[in-house]
């Protein structure tokens, strides 16, 4: 996906950059890790408080991506609800960018 990020910033093709970053941020969201309870501190030495991130399995992957596609499709009825065509076909066209990644 970050190599398909590449190639459409090549061809200034902005709608599959605008999906492919908000995927791959959304990616790196899951990858997160909880945030530790209790107390902080203020001493630490730089670089001791952090942790490693999350291995996402191939199945976690692909609902990131799913509930990505079905957020762009849910947007995009909406905007067809309220008259905006040409926002919901907008819409549609990022969702469908992401079948490829779904199709593995």
């Amino acid at each position: 996906m970050q190599a398909d990020l590449s190639a459409a910033m090549k061809a200034r093709d902005s709608a599959r950059v605008a999906v492919l970053r908000a995927t791959l941020g959304a990616l790196a969201n899951a990858e997160a890790v909880e945030a530790p309870t209790g107390p902080i501190s203020l001493t630490a030495a730089a670089g001791a408080t952090e942790v490693a991130r999350r291995e996402l399995t191939d199945a976690d992957v692909r609902a990131v991506i799913e509930r990505e596609r079905n957020e762009l499709l849910a947007a995009a009825d909406e905007r067809a609800n309220l008259g905006l065509p040409d926002d919901a076909a907008e819409l549609r066209g990022q969702a469908t960018a992401l079948d490829p990644y779904l199709s593995c």
